[in-house]
């Protein structure tokens, strides 16, 4: 999911007075994980991780991540961060990268090594996360992106014109509570925690991957809720299916209400694909 409720799994591992935190900028095909957080008898990506990483410093790590991602989401560069020992620091960025390299799965990619102070968090000191939502049309079966994207069929079109009307509407600080899951909506209300997050861009547009047409939403805001891409993008192709003018967006976000937005849209076409730090937080583990 999108949204930052921690439900701790195990005991907190603690690295008292940390002279810095290693951080990973990891990529995952979300198909065979059942999300990013840990759950017990599950497959997930916080788990495959750990396990790589414990091996390779020979003792119990914590892993703290940028944003959590549903069952079946994927990722280009989810970023994650451990503090490290003194001694750790003497590992070579280049050992880093190939022992944890062989030692995840397929299905995920280390695709950086870097290091950041001590009190560093992948979680806490994210300026901005990024998201891209693909939705396929038409008929044709899509090809090299199947997994990856919302097929849509049979022959269906969408306005994009309209859909990215009406995605302007998000943009903004707003109340989220119409395109949280209500169960993690109820949580946080009774946790009295904010539904408020702010969207600086939300873009819908014509493209083209691999050589296949799809249409883009491209997300990227401070934070975000439990469904809240997929929910918005649900909404979104009620507009460009022409269910909806665009300005009906705008009521949707001012009910609060789940019931008044669109469907979920499927977790395959969700893809998280950056996170944002302050310059100079972070450097290239030499």
């Amino acid at each position: 999911m999108q949204d930052s409720m921690e439900v701790a799994t195990k005991e907190q591992v603690v690295v008292p007075d940390a002279p810095a935190t290693l951080v990973l900028e990891l990529g995952y095909r979300g198909g065979s994980f059942s999300g990013f957080a840990e759950q017990e008898g599950c497959r997930t990506v916080a788990g495959e991780l750990r396990r790589a990483i414990e091996t390779v410093l020979h003792r119990p790590v914590d892993i703290t991540c940028a944003g959590r991602t549903d069952a079946g989401v994927h990722a280009v560069a989810q970023y994650v961060s451990v503090p490290v020992t003194q001694d750790e620091l003497s590992l070579s960025g280049r050992r880093l990268m190939a022992s944890l390299t062989a030692l995840v799965p397929d299905d995920m990619s280390v695709r950086r090594v870097l290091r950041g102070s001590g009190d560093f968090s992948a979680r806490f000191d994210a300026q901005a996360r990024r998201y891209r939502y693909r939705i396929s049309c038409g008929r044709p079966r899509p090809m090299l992106l199947w997994g990856h994207t919302w097929w849509l069929r049979p022959a269906s079109t969408l306005d994009v014109e309209a859909m990215n009307e009406a995605a302007q509407l998000l943009v903004g600080e707003h109340d989220f509570t119409s395109f949280c899951k209500v169960s993690s909506a109820r949580m946080l209300q009774e946790a009295g925690r904010s539904l408020s997050r702010n969207l600086s861009s939300v873009r819908v547009s014509a493209a083209e991957e691999v050589g296949e047409p799809i249409i883009a939403i491209d997300v990227e805001g401070n934070a975000f809720l439990h469904n809240m891409v997929r929910i918005m993008t649900g909404t979104l192709v009620e507009v460009g299916r022409g269910f909806h003018d665009a300005a009906w967006v705008g009521e949707v976000l001012e009910a609060r209400d789940r019931t008044a937005a669109g469907m979920t849209a499927p977790p395959e076409g969700l893809t998280f694909v950056g996170v944002d730090y302050p310059d100079g937080m972070l450097c290239d583990w030499a």
